[in-house]
């Protein structure tokens, strides 16, 4: 990486993971191991231009997604629309999507609304991107491509997982190859305005410990909502424009390494049998940095049908099906995606007082439901898969 891919700025790196596995490349659980699977450097650079926090080099190849699409997600998607609307932002009658690997879509919603569907390329009054330009190499084209399909007197709606949050919650494993982006909306302004478009709203979601959904259009209107100078506020405050300040990420990972690696052969030695739940792309790094294997963890269980019968990139560790983690009765459940804990405690009442959490094998604290600061709907909690 020479240069930012928002603004062509210089870079700085501010989070090192050294070689990991391809976060999405997840070999069937019969091949062996090999060397090859751990050879991809993993940066996090910043750019001393616009602020964008962006991934380094990328030689992975992309995989087709094998997650499947999270209750949560569609909460919140319902929740986010509803939260828009109110605000009067659903305007027009037309609507383009900019999908996400992961998977999951607002169309529906919005032809519930009456909003009629157009083809890529045609301008329209709605234009809808969730986690979606977070995987474009080339950001700058990116927001380009995003601003053309705004009619004139359209809204882009993107919604994007706070850099802010990720700091406050030293989420360092939120980094994978293939997200290429990590957005503050300081720095979205600034990306947003160079491709002729204006932060004008904006709504914060516990989702995925802290996302923000923007609205931006074509004239700048006359101030931006409370919301919007609140946040930028809170990211000032929070130093995501301070390369030192995310470099914080550096000691959390690991600490957070060691710290469970610490807790896995403790485990091991009273021979507790500890499984995980959670074939994430947030764990692939996670267990790459603790050396993490068969004799640590037996196996990770995952809804993905997709997943089952394969094992996490990097290690021998077995991918299995929740049906076969509750036949296992395991000792210790390794909660690899916090955020999941309500909702696999509602389906799994049978591995209660089991549950830690991956970053320390500590149990898990209790978890109540929150709710977005615009608006009264419910929202779930959840990460990418």
């Amino acid at each position: 990486m020479k240069a930012c891919r928002g603004c062509s700025g210089d870079l700085e790196p501010v989070l090192d993971l050294g070689w990991v596995p391809a976060a999405d490349h997840f070999p069937p659980a019969a091949t062996p191991v090999t060397e090859n699977e751990s050879n991809h450097h993993l940066t996090l650079h910043l750019c001393h231009g616009c602020a964008l926090a962006q991934l380094g080099d990328d030689d992975t190849e992309p995989e087709v997604p094998l997650g499947i699409e999270p209750q949560a997600l569609r909460d919140q998607a319902v929740a986010a629309v509803q939260a828009v609307a109110s605000e009067g932002w659903l305007r027009g009658r037309t609507v383009v999507e900019f999908g996400s690997p992961h998977g999951g879509t607002w169309l529906p919603l919005l032809a519930e609304r009456g909003f009629q569907v157009e083809a890529p390329g045609t301008p329209a009054a709605v234009v809808l991107d969730s986690f979606g330009i977070m995987h474009e190499p080339d950001q700058r084209a990116a927001f380009r491509e995003r601003a053309a399909a705004v009619a004139d007197d359209g809204v882009l709606l993107l919604q994007f997982h706070s850099l802010a949050a990720i700091l406050s919650s030293g989420e360092w494993n939120a980094l994978r190859h293939g997200h290429f982006a990590y957005y503050s909306l300081t720095a979205l302004q600034r990306l947003l305005h160079d491709a002729g478009l204006h932060v004008v709203d904006a709504w914060e979601f516990d989702l995925y410990g802290g996302t923000v959904l923007l609205a931006a259009q074509r004239t700048p209107g006359t101030r931006p909502a409370p919301a919007v100078r609140r946040i930028l506020a809170e990211e000032a405050a929070a130093g995501v424009t301070v390369a030192a300040m995310i470099h914080q990420l550096q000691g959390t990972a690991d600490e957070q390494a060691a710290t469970l690696r610490t807790w896995l052969e403790s485990e091991a030695r009273r021979e507790r049998r500890i499984f995980a739940y959670g074939a994430a792309s947030r764990s692939v790094s996670l267990f790459a940095r603790a050396g993490v294997d068969r004799t640590l963890v037996t196996a990770v269980a995952d809804a993905s049908y997709a997943k089952q019968g394969r094992r996490m990139p990097g290690t021998d560790v077995p991918i299995i099906s929740p049906e076969q983690l509750l036949q296992a009765r395991p000792d210790r459940v390794l909660l690899t995606l916090p955020d999941l804990l309500p909702e696999v405690q509602r389906h799994y009442p049978e591995l209660d007082g089991r549950w830690r959490i991956a970053a320390d094998g500590t149990p898990p604290a209790p978890t109540t439901s929150r709710r977005s600061r615009r608006d009264s709907f419910d929202v779930g909690n959840e990460v990418h898969p």
